[in-house]
């Protein structure tokens, strides 16, 4: 018998099954068990393949000297016999016993008495064996210790089965969680990159627009102008959600803002101006101070106002609405159009997620997300309801903080 060293694919696969019979907690007190109601001193459980044989568990009361992880060579066991016939082998005393008799693993490992039972997991697949020896003769082939041993490897195998599941959960969690973390800084990068570009588009849009004794050039400024306001929007979504996801939140700078009607009407106003064919009705009426970050509020809108101007119908109006309510504002945006599903309602605030009837191009799925990252910072609620009468309607509570 010795310990072999790990080196090739079937040394790391055995320590495997080592480390996940050793994981099982009832294990030890298993083999105390099978050691005490039979009367023998050595009991195991073993990883039995085609080509060797390992104890992963053992209690060795009489001085055997086979640790766990150590090896005997196959062909010297009788769980070489009860692999291939994939049935228990059960022997009360060598010297009388009519098949074993004489048989070369008792002579070699002077034993009296044997008992092996395999551990077959749940998918068919054989694992080993759950066996007991001793250099005495012992009384163990009746019917109940022979079926304490089939329960007790029919529960190592179902552990091991649950173990190897949980494995595999968990290994692939890790591949996700490395995936998503890999992904997540290379969009942060990526948005930090395109920053550059577009603040030389962004400026040549803006010389163009000057010049104003070619109307041509000022139309493609204008287009540009607007291309690349969306392009820096999908810019800061990106990189608001990078932050996010990359642990540091979306940050908000809380302050006394006093005009923020006036804010969000600057908001309406950029929409009007980038989506001339469709008709923004703003009812904004803010009467008291709110302590906010005035940017991010506003970007909330922006945000808002782009999906209900992407997803609504054109022929209906996206109308907004303002209100300070019992130390509330209270931010909505209303569009016509598709109904959202009722099982799609949870799904909104999702990264990525965008209705089956969404338009390809209609952007990357963020805007809202971002809102509800947004909100949560300030303390407050986002929620949206959707039905044929109403239209869609998302509405933002946040707290005034005065």
């Amino acid at each position: 018998m010795n310990n072999l060293p790990i080196g090739n694919a079937e040394d790391a696969d055995v320590a495997r099954d080592i480390e996940a019979v050793q994981r099982i907690d009832a294990v030890p007190s298993i083999l105390r068990m099978i050691c005490k109601n039979t009367g023998m001193g050595f009991a195991a459980v073993a990883r039995v393949t085609e080509q060797r044989w390992t104890a992963c568990a053992v209690q060795d009361e009489v001085n055997f000297g086979l640790a766990a992880g150590g090896d005997l060579d196959l062909h010297t066991t009788l769980c070489f016999e009860s692999r291939a016939a994939r049935a228990s082998i059960v022997i009360d005393n060598f010297h009388t016993d009519p098949v074993y008799h004489g048989h070369h693993t008792a002579q070699i490992y002077k034993l009296g008495s044997y008992i092996s039972v395999p551990i077959i997991l749940p998918d068919g697949s054989y694992f080993g064996n759950l066996c007991a020896i001793d250099p005495n003769p012992a009384e163990v082939s009746n019917p109940r210790t022979l079926r304490m041993f089939e329960v007790f490897a029919d529960l190592i195998a179902i552990q091991l089965a649950n173990e190897g599941r949980h494995q595999a959960t968990e290994a692939a969690l890790r591949h996700e969680r490395e995936n998503s973390s890999l992904r997540e800084q290379f969009i942060a990068v990526l948005g930090h990159d395109l920053r550059n570009p577009l603040s030389a588009v962004s400026a040549t849009a803006e010389l163009l627009s000057l010049r104003k004794n070619e109307p041509d050039l000022v139309k493609i400024g204008q287009r540009l102008k607007s291309t690349t306001l969306r392009m820096a929007r999908l810019i800061d979504d990106v990189m608001d959600f990078a932050r996010g996801r990359l642990g540091s939140g979306i940050g908000v700078s809380i302050d006394d803002v006093d005009d923020l009607a006036m804010a969000l009407r600057v908001v309406v106003a950029e929409v009007r101006e980038a989506n001339p064919d469709r008709l923004l009705a703003d009812d904004l009426a803010i009467s008291a101070r709110v302590r906010c970050d005035r940017t991010r509020v506003q970007q909330l809108l922006s945000n808002l106002l782009g999906n209900a101007v992407t997803h609504g119908a054109a022929e209906f109006p996206v109308r907004v609405r303002a209100r300070i309510e019992d130390d509330e504002l209270v931010l909505s945006v209303l569009n016509g159009g598709n109904v959202i599903a009722p099982e799609s309602l949870s799904k909104v605030f999702e990264p990525y997620w965008r209705p089956a009837t969404s338009k390809p191009g209609g952007g990357l799925g963020l805007g809202l997300y971002i809102c509800k990252q947004i909100v949560s910072a300030h303390g407050g609620t986002l929620e949206v309801r959707s039905s044929a009468q109403e239209g869609t309607c998302f509405v933002a509570r946040l707290p005034t903080g005065v």
